[in-house]
């Protein structure tokens, strides 16, 4: 009976990015969107029957995000879109427009997922719009395809959601439930049999308040002749599967893979007679399962093989679709991995054996896998010794920094000269169409290295010029040779593999292609140098080199799974050592080492945190020991809470760090204020993720905010994040509207 918990919606080929772009440029109708989705949404409950699936969803597809599509089901959406119906509402809640600001968007967990973040107020009324989920399941149905029915469960939505007002919104679980009651209603009147419900916030160190609601929950949801699952994942669940037991749900799904204790309530589910839906197929990372030992644990599990449903240990939105248009993949890397589709082969022959039953034509798979797991351990491609060997002996210069921040800054204020409220961006400049072409024509080959060269050449100094009649005061140099801050660098690395098509959604249309980290990693040769040197050479201006820090790319990549994660987390640091050296040697001042995921990766439990901490911070701290004091170290993390963490984000040791607050305000920079915070802070004062341009006296207001909880000399004004997903007509008023409000506000401070 196997389960999959979720499957990714972007399509195999980016064919919903594609259309969903077409569409917000006007190039395309509503009505040609819909039939892409419908098209996208066919194929993949065919390719899941086809595998052998028992248990299929539907509504795990979205437009482009599933919490937005939760708000519309619950009639959730705030006062300020209200102007607006349909999908022009729904579009315009994710990105924003001229009149209307997006919601605030994070990560969902510790996934470099993103979810947008429902805004409730203590006198919401909430009133069901199933249009959504009853259609996809009649969609589902004309096919000859009878599906579960997946929904964001009550306590998870509130959890993850914030009020207006301050106040609690669990305390809003009176109004919500009744809701979901109306849509089991619904859901059972049109023939739906099973619904599964996603509570994946009770893994995360639950409240009592918490294990009450969900307790609460699911006394009231269920619904006769209809089944419900309630399905956690990504940790352990044991708190709350005591609190489910005694509700009339059907099952309880849980994460055998990120969640090993989840064993130790494997007896309690027996007991009870309940279902339980098995994760352990990786819905996370791409590398094969060893079949054989998920068939063995599932067979010394304490209960009946009648009530165990054998499923992926979450959605497979995270992870890339199919291994089929993998040409060019070197052979033995390729049979390490299973993308989507090959996890569902997974799991249809796990189930098999775990149930005695005859694997027919499987077994060839299952030679294949065996061979797979075999030639992984012995491969020559996976070691190096030099790798092992520099990080075994490292001198502590090469660990961190010889002198303390507060002591480094007023050399660099000297050195830079750079005003008060100094400002600048946080890298990226728009990728156009022209500047994607031109890489994918130098990559088939189509253009020399010397044209390819010449025109990223010719669009850093636009870049450059641009910045310079803006006037912002420290520059970058636009990343046009970059297709992503991850896969750029990856690509350069020993021990670092990448998939031609492994795209994977981030956000909406946003997708990304995470390296593939299969064994010691390195640097063989220098990797941004050229780019960077060539782009100071062009201003008298401080011009930033551009890195992703170690803790980034591992929290971004599909990492392997046969080595210490911190054995990994510290080669990569020293990858990224040996490139701010040569930076550093060839006369930038100013190095950008990007932590955008540092906070992401945390781990879910606390109890796992410290340690996560110490080598997320000894990573970093490898990876500029090399600068000197007089060279100034920024970094960058975006959709993060810091109010717990501020005494490691000061381990780190930078002495800049820029933060995502726009969509969140002075929320996030309170942190750093109730810290005593001492070095310096870039604060993002407006959102890159809406094409909205925000004008002058919008952006001083936001920097005057800011004002109120950091001191002037150690406050940057930047923008979020980086502006590759924009366009040059956004980003020059935008910019130009930044660094005006920033004149205006710092000729008011100086005259005081």
């Amino acid at each position: 009976m196997p389960y999959v918990v979720g499957y990714p919606r972007i399509g195999e080929k980016r064919e919903l990015k594609f259309a969903l772009e077409k569409y917000w440029r006007g190039e395309t109708s509503l009505n040609e969107l819909e039939e892409v989705a419908k098209e996208l949404r066919a194929r993949h409950w065919n390719y899941q029957k086809e595998a052998g699936i028992e248990y299929i969803s539907s509504n795990d597809f979205s437009y482009y995000d599933q919490m937005i599509d939760m708000i519309v089901m619950l009639g959730a959406e705030p006062q300020e879109y209200k102007d607006l119906e349909g999908i022009d509402r729904y579009f315009v809640m994710a990105r924003g427009d001229q009149n209307h600001k997006a919601l605030p968007m994070t990560k969902w967990f510790n996934t470099n997922y993103h979810y947008f973040v429902p805004q409730l107020r203590k006198d919401m009324e909430f009133a069901l719009n199933l249009q959504k989920p009853l259609n996809e399941f009649k969609e589902a149905k004309a096919l000859g395809i009878e599906t579960k029915v997946n929904l964001i469960g009550p306590v998870t939505f509130l959890s993850l959601s914030r009020t207006i007002d301050g106040s609690d919104p669990l305390d809003l679980l009176p109004r919500v439930l009744p809701i979901y009651k109306e849509a089991m209603e619904g859901l059972k009147e049109a023939g739906v049999k099973m619904v599964q419900f996603d509570e994946p916030a009770l893994v995360k160190d639950p409240t009592q308040k918490q294990l009450e609601a969900i307790k609460q929950a699911y006394k009231v949801i269920p619904t006769k002749g209809i089944e419900s699952y309630i399905v956690t994942y990504f940790e352990h669940a044991n708190e709350v599967v005591e609190q489910l037991i005694d509700t009339p749900i059907s099952g309880i799904g849980l994460d055998f893979v990120h969640g090993p204790k989840n064993i130790q309530s494997v007896e309690e589910i027996a007991k009870s007679g309940k279902k339980l839906i098995a994760g352990v197929v990786d819905g996370r990372n791409i590398w094969v399962s060893d079949i054989d030992k998920k068939v063995q644990f599932l067979q010394e599990l304490p209960i009946e093989k009648d009530q165990v449903i054998v499923s992926t240990s979450c959605s497979l939105l995270h992870v890339p679709y199919t291994l089929a248009y993998e040409k060019k993949l070197d052979s033995n890397i390729k049979s390490w991995l299973a993308f989507t589709n090959e996890k569902l082969a997974e799991l249809r022959l796990i189930d098999k054996l775990y149930r005695g039953k005859e694997i027919g034509e499987d077994r060839e798979l299952l030679e294949a896998n065996k061979a797979a797991n075999e030639t992984r351990k012995s491969s020559l491609q996976i070691h190096n010794k030099a790798v092992q060997e520099r990080l075994a002996n490292l001198k502590p210069e090469e660990k961190e920094r010889q002198m303390r921040g507060e002591e480094r800054l007023p050399l660099q204020r000297e050195i830079l000269g750079y005003p008060m409220l100094p400002t600048t961006t946080i890298g990226s400049f728009p990728q156009t169409s022209e500047v994607r072409k031109l890489r994918r024509d130098y990559k088939e080959g189509k253009i020399s290295q010397e044209e390819y060269k010449a025109k990223i050449k010719e669009m850093i100094r636009y870049c450059v010029n641009v910045q310079e009649d803006i006037g912002l005061d420290v520059l970058v140099h636009g990343e046009f040779e970059r297709n992503d801050m991850v896969e750029y660098f990856g690509q350069m690395l020993s021990g670092v593999a990448f998939s031609e098509n492994g795209w994977v959604q981030s956000y909406g249309s946003r997708c990304v292609k995470p390296p593939i980290i299969y064994g010691d990693v390195s640097r063989p040769a220098p990797m941004t140098v050229e780019w960077i040197t060539y782009a100071q050479s062009l201003t008298d201006k401080p011009m930033k080199g551009m890195l992703t820090g170690p803790v980034t790319m591992l929290n971004w990549s599909f990492v392997r799974d046969d080595l210490d994660r911190e054995l990994v987390y510290k080669q990569m640091a020293l990858a990224i050592a040996d490139e701010v050296r040569d930076l550093q040697d060839a006369g930038i001042k100013v190095i950008q080492v990007d932590e955008a995921a540092f906070k992401e990766g945390y781990p879910l439990r606390s109890e796992n945190r410290n340690e996560y901490e110490r080598v997320a911070v000894e990573s970093f701290k490898i990876s500029t020991a090399p600068a000197r004091p007089k060279t100034q170290i920024h970094t960058h993390m975006c959709y993060s809470d810091f109010n717990d963490i501020m005494p490691t984000i000061d381990a780190m040791d930078a002495d800049v760090i820029s933060i995502e607050t726009a969509r969140n305000g002075n929320r996030l920079l309170e942190a750093f204020r109730n810290y005593h915070y001492k070095k310096e802070v870039g604060a993002g004062v407006y959102d890159i993720h809406s094409p909205r341009i925000p004008s002058k006296e919008e952006l001083i207001a936001q920097i005057e905010d800011r004002l109120k909880v950091f001191p002037a000399r150690l406050l940057w004004i930047n923008p979020d994040c980086g502006l590759k997903t924009r366009r040059w007509e956004e980003v020059i008023p935008a910019l130009t509207n930044m660094v005006e409000a920033t004149k205006d506000v710092r000729s008011r401070i100086v005259k005081l």
